[in-house]
């Protein structure tokens, strides 16, 4: 099948999750300002396209400001900027994003998050409301428009900033959720709709459902997929790998690591404990799809694991369905980019989402 390329890109974990056991902290794998970076330098010289800062109030360190850091550090690869929009006030955010972005020669992209203000509660329907109203206007903004927003969360009337970003338009936004709210946010503002892993069966049906959703706006979405992997030469030798990662974990410890996380309670995480135990034994939900990292972990819970042809066939078959970006983490992270970037990605057709 004659494929587009897809955008590769890896993880950096900001938010205090890199391991060499799941579940048990490691001193010298705690995020930091030299060890995030390390990752993000390994990442490009591994050869990946993009790499995720996610972003957490209350885990981690900031990631507006490490994106700034290590920008200048970068020669070629992007950055996907997590933001959390209960945090943010828009107009200062388009200009945080606009000079980030001429730090990185143009090559910012950001990744939305309908985040609540730390300390506070607004209930879905309207926090979601609220990012819709964030993403309008940082749209205006970065594509150098005016902007004369009157909403439920904001009334401005401001020129657009006066450093834009290089392309003078907006980045392209990555967003994700599967609560009913969440999907409406997602059709009506975003440019690329991210999934959590699941059944091939059940990304088709979200593909199918988004797709009716954005087009009900006169928009068409492009589809992203986040994933953990583990690869090595065999298979065996991945599921031995990936054994190992739980071998130390003690489940209360586990829960407590998954219930710290704010998006703890959400639909997609729901989603992903409802993955889990769907699962056999032995952990995998699908061929190749292995559901232990959730055991110590909140979001994304699910690992690619096989040899290098079973993860690259997993992939297409992902691309197949209309998947066009991936974010790719594993443990510990700068050591699975290593293996990912040597064993699979030089056989897959990638380049940055244009």
């Amino acid at each position: 099948m004659n494929r587009p390329p897809s955008e590769i890109s890896w993880f950096s974990a900001l938010c205090d999750d890199d391991y060499e056991f799941l579940g048990v902290p490691d001193l010298k794998l705690k995020s930091s300002w030299e060890h995030c970076r390390d990752i993000v330098l390994q990442a490009e010289s591994g050869g990946f396209d993009n790499i995720l800062l996610p972003s957490g109030y209350e885990l981690g360190i900031d990631t507006t400001a490490f994106a700034a850091g290590v920008a200048p550090l970068l020669r070629r690869m992007r950055l996907l900027m997590a933001v959390r929009i209960g945090e943010m006030w828009p107009p200062q955010l388009a200009r945080q994003i606009a000079t980030i972005d001429r730090m990185l020669g143009g090559r910012l992209t950001v990744n939305i998050i309908s985040s609540d203000m730390p300390g506070e509660k607004l209930a879905s329907a309207p926090r979601y409301a609220r990012t819709v109203e964030a993403m309008s206007i940082l749209k205006t903004m970065l594509n150098g428009e005016a902007l004369d927003h009157q909403g439920e969360f904001w009334n401005l009337k401001l020129d657009p900033p006066r450093v834009g970003t290089v392309s003078g338009k907006a980045p392209l936004l990555y967003f994700g959720g599967l609560s009913e709210d969440a999907r409406e946010a997602a059709a009506k503002g975003c440019d690329v709709f991210l999934m959590w892993p699941d059944k091939k069966e059940v990304v088709a049906e979200i593909i199918a459902d988004m797709t009716a959703r954005a087009a009900k706006y006169g928009r068409a979405l492009r589809y992203g997929y986040r994933a953990h992997v583990v690869v090595r030469d065999s298979e065996s030798e991945a599921r031995t790998a990936a054994d190992r990662l739980l071998s130390k974990l003690d489940e209360d410890a586990g829960a407590a690591i998954r219930a710290k996380s704010l998006d703890s309670t959400s639909v997609g995480v729901q989603a992903q404990a409802a993955l889990r135990a769907g699962a056999k034994d032995d952990g995998y939900a699908e061929a190749n799809l292995w559901t232990g990292v959730g055991r110590a972990r909140s979001g994304c819970g699910a690992a690619i694991v096989g040899d290098p042809d079973q993860v690259l066939a997993k992939l297409n078959d992902y691309r197949d369905m209309g998947i066009e970006a991936f974010i790719l983490s594993g443990y510990p992270h700068a050591a699975e980019a290593d293996l990912f970037a040597r064993h699979v990605l030089p056989h897959i057709d990638h380049g940055p989402l244009v």
